[in-house]
């Protein structure tokens, strides 16, 4: 009998939304759940997301398509005269991503943020990184330096697709 691999994903939810609607499509989350267990062997899934009041249908349903919802307070801006919402989740993601360093083998880092560069590198140095999925060709260039890691969501549209 094959040992199950015991790996978790750490999503950036925001930057997953919008870098898939930025090439023209919507992410079926229920479907990207089940290709991370299928294809990364990932046992728990936890997503970063901003909380608004009036969304707890959508946090209802990711919840129950298996994710670990991790809620970040957000703040309402203005720009160009428009509101804007705004939730960063970086902290979040390493902060988590650290807490349960224990308890998986190998980490899958969902986000094409740079700013996410001294977590990655410190998982790559310690063997702990399974890979990096990337929501679009538009993702940092500090990134580039783990290409071997990254893989472009792109690639499995059709599968994921909503």
């Amino acid at each position: 009998m094959e040992k199950k691999e015991n790996n978790y994903a750490f999503i950036d939810s925001q930057n997953l939304n919008l870098g898939v609607k930025s090439r023209g499509w919507s992410l079926n989350f229920s479907r990207f759940r089940q290709f991370l267990k299928d294809k990364y062997h990932i046992q728990k899934a936890y997503l970063f997301i901003g909380f608004v009041p009036g969304n707890q249908i959508l946090y209802t349903e990711l919840q129950k398509a298996d994710y670990i919802c991790i809620f970040k307070p957000t703040l309402e801006i203005k720009e160009n005269g428009k509101l804007r919402v705004k939730g960063n989740v970086d902290a979040e993601l390493v902060l988590h991503t650290m807490i349960e360093y224990q308890n998986y083998e190998k980490a899958v880092i969902v986000s094409g943020d740079g700013d996410f560069y001294c977590l990655i590198e410190y998982l790559v140095k310690h063997n702990k990184l399974r890979k990096v999925i990337v929501p679009n060709t538009h993702f940092s260039s500090l990134l580039r330096k783990f290409s071997n890691f990254i893989v472009n969501i792109q690639l499995f549209k059709r599968k994921l697709a909503k």
